[in-house]
């Protein structure tokens, strides 16, 4: 089985600047930790790596770095921090990034963004500019802001959008599920109209503080599938953020691909297609 890991985060605290990484996940940082998480029944596997929120001014810095450790962790292509709405300071900083070859997207972190940001003209213009250069867009929000990016995708129809954690809903814990609420169906669904939305199976132990269950997760996964169809999924592995509950746990980020696949597998998803083509189709590698 062939598996690309579409939502893959490293970081070097050493080096590069964070103001949001601290406790446990401060040890998980780079390729050697990533070797314990190896996936099971998996004969090849490649990443994406995603942008871990370094501050700003340090977004090419961690490019740079990814660059050079790619290789060793099986990284083939990057999504990089960007601001979209930055004016003529986000094309320097665009036209930067297309100076490394593995940079095929970027990702606005619009989560902790204020209300309508998505919408202004400003990022419009931005994401018409990633979109021009033919790069994809990952966009990580709150439950109630996936209408914004459905906004987003009707402003800019061209630039093909993922949903970073299934646009991160209340799941609660193994011991208290809760059901997808009718306000986030509503959304997904009204994100998935848009031809070029994709979204990332991934991200939902982080929602459940590491205490979760597959049937917990199930309706959520269903739900998924229900609005995008079978071929506009991807997993990913939020690693090493899904693999921090009480304390670090370890095997987690397996944990999550066994629960995924075997879902796939009881709902008839093809995995050549979860797990490989559509995430190298989505982000343009070959």
């Amino acid at each position: 089985m062939r598996v690309v890991d579409s939502h893959l985060h490293l970081w070097d605290p050493w080096d590069l600047e964070y103001e949001w990484l601290e406790g446990p996940m401060l040890g998980r940082f780079a390729e050697d930790e990533l070797f314990e998480e190896q996936l099971p029944g998996v004969s090849e596997e490649v990443a994406i790596f995603v942008q871990a929120e370094t501050v700003e001014h340090a977004f090419l810095d961690e490019v740079a770095w990814v660059d050079e450790i790619a290789d060793a962790a099986g990284v083939v292509a990057i999504t990089a921090g960007a601001r979209l709405d930055r004016g003529a300071a986000t094309v320097t900083h665009l036209e930067r990034l297309a100076e490394h070859e593995r940079v095929v997207g970027v990702r606005h972190l619009l989560q902790g963004e204020r209300a309508g940001l998505a919408v202004s003209a400003d990022f419009v213009a931005g994401a018409r500019l990633v979109a021009d250069r033919g790069w994809t867009f990952d966009a990580c929000v709150r439950a109630h802001q996936i209408s914004e990016v459905t906004a987003l995708a009707a402003a800019v129809p061209e630039l093909r959008i993922v949903l970073d954690h299934l646009g991160k809903p209340a799941v609660g814990t193994a011991a208290a599920p809760l059901r997808p609420s009718a306000e986030w169906l509503r959304d997904l669904h009204g994100f998935a109209a848009q031809p070029l939305a994709h979204v990332k199976l991934s991200g939902l132990p982080a929602e459940a503080a590491g205490e979760w269950s597959p049937e917990q997760m199930t309706p959520f996964l269903d739900a998924a599938l229900d609005a995008f169809g079978p071929d506009r999924l991807m997993w990913g592995s939020d690693w090493p953020v899904s693999s921090i509950g009480v304390g670090y746990q370890s095997g987690a980020r397996a944990r999550w691909f066994r629960a995924v696949r075997d879902w796939s597998a009881s709902r008839g998803v093809a995995s050549e297609a979860l797990f490989w083509s559509t995430p190298l189709a989505f982000y343009g590698i070959r």
